[in-house]
């Protein structure tokens, strides 16, 4: 069964025999571009905040979010995760989402494990509906930074008040936490690379990240720099960690509108020709 897209509310999407929850803002598939959104590795759709609707607010575009399996309201997913489970989302379960949604044309935007998932699905599927992607803070390698800053989140989580704070937004809260958590500080993780998708991008690309992310330094950004084949615009944003659309949101919304309303542009100036 299709998603019946209600363009102010939530709803629920069945993939791979998983409910997972979902908001959908704006204009349909049907009605205009669509830009979908891929959360962070403890994020949910509640914890996008008010991004989305703002979002639809400085580009006209639908937008629609969706709960990861073991996050927020959705199923619980089984665990341990396999080390490879951002890949496996991008292979298996984001190409179910985007039938559900009749997605026909749009840009993936993604959040840290997001991001690395939007990476991985436009590296590896060939879909041509797929015309950008915009990556807040992706992880294409592991960094002793990033590793560090996992642990300590894992510290805060089983003697602080992490576990009560992610309980507000994440129905099975130990799943959502220990599926990234224990698959990160894997000591086979320290090995995880998926530089190579990089290679593979034949879109146009939005790279964004905080100067002083916690989880991730501008080696992430200079890894696409050093790979990519198609056009790149980046932002580096001063006074932002991990969180560019939270720590910086008028930069980050400003950076994101351009970058659309350029792919806009591209698309009509290519309509007309042909």
């Amino acid at each position: 069964m299709s998603y019946s897209w209600n363009a102010n509310g939530l709803g629920k999407i069945s993939v791979q025999n998983k409910s997972l929850e979902c908001v959908s803002l704006g204009p349909a598939p049907d009605q205009a571009p669509t830009i979908v959104l891929l959360h962070e590795g403890l994020g949910c759709v509640d914890l996008w905040r008010d991004f989305p609707q703002r979002l639809v607010d400085v580009t006209g575009l639908g937008v629609f979010a969706y709960s990861r399996a073991g996050y927020g309201r959705s199923d619980e997913t089984a665990l341990p995760r396999p080390l490879n489970y951002m890949s496996e989302e991008a292979t298996t379960v984001l190409p179910g989402v985007l039938s559900q949604i009749g997605f026909r044309r749009g840009v993936l935007l993604g959040h840290s494990d997001g991001a690395t998932i939007a990476s991985i699905y436009a590296g590896s599927v060939s879909d041509y509906r797929v015309r950008g992607l915009v990556l807040m803070a992706p992880h294409f390698f592991t960094e002793e930074v990033g590793l560090a800053a996992i642990a300590q989140a894992k510290t805060h989580y089983e003697t602080g008040d992490l576990r009560d704070r992610l309980a507000k937004y994440h129905t099975h809260v130990d799943n959502a936490f220990q599926g990234w958590n224990d698959a990160w500080l894997d000591p086979e993780f320290v090995k995880w690379n998926v530089g190579d998708t990089i290679d593979h991008w034949r879109i146009p690309v939005l790279a964004i990240q905080g100067r002083d992310d916690q989880y991730g330094t501008l080696a992430q950004i200079e890894e696409i720099e050093t790979r990519i084949y198609s056009p790149l615009e980046t932002a580096v944003l001063d006074d932002c960690r991990h969180a560019p659309h939270l720590d910086q949101p008028e930069k980050t919304l400003t950076a994101i509108a351009d970058f659309v309303e350029r792919l806009e542009r591209l698309e009509n100036q290519s309509v007309n020709v042909a």
